[in-house]
């Protein structure tokens, strides 16, 4: 399910202390969830890839680059699209590689 886009936005906007009450904030309520926080983060790859829109009369494909964020949870490859970044938030993205295409 994807995020609302105003709720991206809001977080975008925060400084770091409020990005630190909002982790916080989130650990707790997903351990309340039974969900159990790891200690060690997983490792997060990031690439930028163009996609297909897949509509037959689609000129402008593909669409993008946009950035999607891999990682192995439970033995099973996750991916998360992120979306196009803005240049501040390029910079933060660590150890990025660009996709095919």
């Amino acid at each position: 399910m994807p995020l609302d886009p105003d709720l991206v936005d809001a977080v975008r906007d925060l400084d770091e202390p409020e990005l630190r009450r909002l982790l916080m904030l989130a650990r707790a309520r997903l351990e309340r969830h039974g969900v159990p926080i790891l200690s060690v983060e997983p490792r997060v790859r990031f690439r930028q890839q163009s996609v297909r829109c897949g509509k037959d009369n689609c000129t402008r494909c593909p669409h993008g680059p946009y950035w999607y964020a891999y990682w192995n949870e439970n033995g099973q490859r996750r991916s998360s699209y992120l979306g196009k970044l803005d240049d501040d938030e390029q910079d933060t993205v660590s150890g990025a590689s660009p996709g095919p295409g």
